[in-house]
């Protein structure tokens, strides 16, 4: 059975739970990098939303 990327259990949006449920990892490791790209790149949030905006729900 192939996996499919969906949103996780919900802290916002459920984005980061959805893609550490995809990528088998903690969800912690993807806030944190999304916080990175955020302020670093300041490219985090636009992503975020397009992402909780396309990811299909569980």
């Amino acid at each position: 059975m192939a996996k499919k990327l969906t949103k996780g259990e919900k802290k916002l949006f459920g984005v980061c739970s959805g893609l550490a449920n995809y990528f088998d990892v903690d969800p912690t490791i993807i806030r944190v990098l999304f916080v990175v790209a955020v302020l670093g790149f300041g490219t985090g949030i636009l992503i975020y939303l397009i992402m909780a905006v396309i990811m299909p729900d569980k």
